[in-house]
């Protein structure tokens, strides 16, 4: 059974999503503020995280940056009244896997934890053309990729990427020379249609230019392709 954190200091709404989780098959452990949910993040497994932005003691994005800087890859879903790109990209950027405004319907919430939990669990992709795998390693060019630890290396130098960049990066790295649209990683890295929200893909691949490109204004790996999108130059 998947065990969901639900934390929000709005009571109806943990009630609302506790009855939903656990009529849906869920466990639920509920927390009321940031301190108590962080406790609970990193000494209990969960499969997903339901993280309300607005919380007393550390908000959302506090919460969230202190589980990525401890290691913590557990996904995380950002509940939040705030509509602006802003606060939405500034929590994606941290390292949730994805963000859902109040107000919400449950069947929308459990789409989306089905969404990033598939896309956690998922070991199924296998290599293409152009990378080479030894063991759970993948070599692209001057990068090596390692599946398991979720690290990236240059010349035996650790490169510090969030979980969604270094999962952006695998998704380009399995499937080099193909020419992607921003519609198309959205369904494919975020796990959904998220319609209207292209911007977030361009701001992902600018930070990851800026780690993985020695010359990030002149980039050899991650391409941008005018008038389509993005690809992948797996180098030899």
């Amino acid at each position: 059974m998947s065990r969901v954190l639900v934390v929000d200091d709005e009571p109806a709404i943990v009630t609302l999503l506790q009855y939903n989780l656990e009529q849906a098959g869920y466990q639920v452990v509920t927390a009321i503020d940031g301190e108590q949910a962080l406790n609970l993040a990193l000494h209990e497994r969960f499969d997903v995280i339901l993280l309300d932005l607005m919380l007393p003691k550390l908000d959302g994005v506090e919460v969230t940056k202190k589980l990525r800087q401890e290691k913590v890859s557990t996904p995380i879903i950002m509940i939040t009244a705030k509509t602006s790109e802003f606060d939405t990209v500034f929590g994606l950027e941290l390292g949730a896997d994805d963000y859902i405004t109040k107000p919400f319907s449950p069947r929308e919430v459990i789409a989306r934890m089905k969404a990033v939990m598939r896309r956690y669990h998922d070991e199924n992709d296998q290599p293409q053309t152009g990378t080479r795998p030894a063991g759970n390693l993948l070599q692209v060019g001057d990068l090596t990729i390692d599946q398991d630890k979720f690290q990236v290396k240059r010349d035996d130098r650790l490169i510090d990427l969030t979980p969604k960049e270094f999962e952006l990066l695998l998704f380009f790295a399995k499937r080099p020379g193909k020419v992607w649209s921003r519609e198309q990683l959205l369904e494919g890295v975020w796990g959904f249609d998220y319609s209207g929200q292209t911007r977030m893909v361009d701001i992902h691949v600018s930070h990851l230019r800026e780690k993985i490109e020695r010359d990030p204004k002149h980039p050899t790996l991650l391409r941008t392709v005018r008038g389509f999108g993005y690809t992948f130059e797996a180098q030899p």
